[in-house]
């Protein structure tokens, strides 16, 4: 396998990712980008390892009772359909990596400006209109990216005081997951463009089961989440800033 470091890459991520209910995609997309792979390989990569990573998320949080499905159903009802269209959506390579680094510019923002959220359940938002219009935003701009957009959600949710913590953690997993599924389900409608290295693919899910297995068991028990959000943030930024500057200057 070429890039076998990757393994490694993936798997840290993932952990890191998977200890505060999240997959990890905006990360494995900005490392991928560094790399300069196929951008048909970077979604179809990217979208699998969180699949993988989330799914035993969130098994782990229903299984907790921490998924509250009446509440998450406003958000996913808009933004699985929104994601599906957005993923369909044809960008060529440049206006990709231009979108893709803002997003990971922005996503870097609102992890580093996230507050904490409720110590009681009961006080958060709960409009179904705003719910439905936060998730269908939130899942085009996902599916056009090629991530389940947990990394945008989190932070609207701790701000408007949604919830509690763990069960903004909880809904953020549930929301990357079928978010996840609706935007690869698009991908696969599209024509393969460029060489796709499944075995690097297949390897680097089985290094992100690995580590959202023990990153998903660990949790935030082990981990102060908030230190972990702020080196997750400085991380994605600098990603989001080298994409941008990689790609912007094909447009001045």
């Amino acid at each position: 396998m070429q890039h076998w470091e990757l393994l490694l890459f993936f798997g840290l991520i993932a952990f890191v990712y998977a200890s505060v209910g999240f997959g990890g995609a905006s990360s494995y997309l900005a490392l991928l980008a560094v790399y300069q792979l196929p951008v048909y390989e970077m979604k179809l990569t990217a979208l699998l390892c969180n699949i993988i990573v989330v799914t035993g998320g969130s098994l782990l949080f229903i299984m907790k009772k921490q998924v509250n499905f009446k509440r998450i159903l406003p958000l996913v009802a808009l933004s699985v359909p929104a994601a599906y269209l957005g993923s369909l959506m044809k960008l060529d390579d440049d206006t990709f990596f231009i979108v893709l680094g803002t997003s990971l510019i922005v996503s870097a923002l609102l992890m580093i400006f996230e507050k904490k959220g409720l110590d009681d359940a009961g006080a958060g938002e709960r409009s179904v209109v705003k719910s439905g219009v936060m998730g269908a935003g939130i899942g085009f701009l996902s599916g056009m990216v090629g991530i389940g957009g947990g990394i945008f959600l989190s932070p609207l949710l701790h701000l408007s005081r949604w919830d509690v913590p763990k069960k903004i953690a909880a809904t953020a997993s549930v929301f990357i997951l079928v978010n996840s599924i609706s935007g690869l389900l698009a991908h696969f409608q599209k024509p393969v463009t460029g060489p796709v290295d499944y075995w690097r693919i297949a390897g680097l899910g089985v290094a992100v089961f690995a580590g959202g297995q023990i990153g998903s068991r660990l949790g935030i028990m082990k981990f102060p989440p908030l230190v972990i959000r702020r080196v997750t943030a400085v991380l994605v930024f600098a990603a989001g800033v080298q994409v941008l500057q990689n790609h912007l200057h094909l447009h001045w």
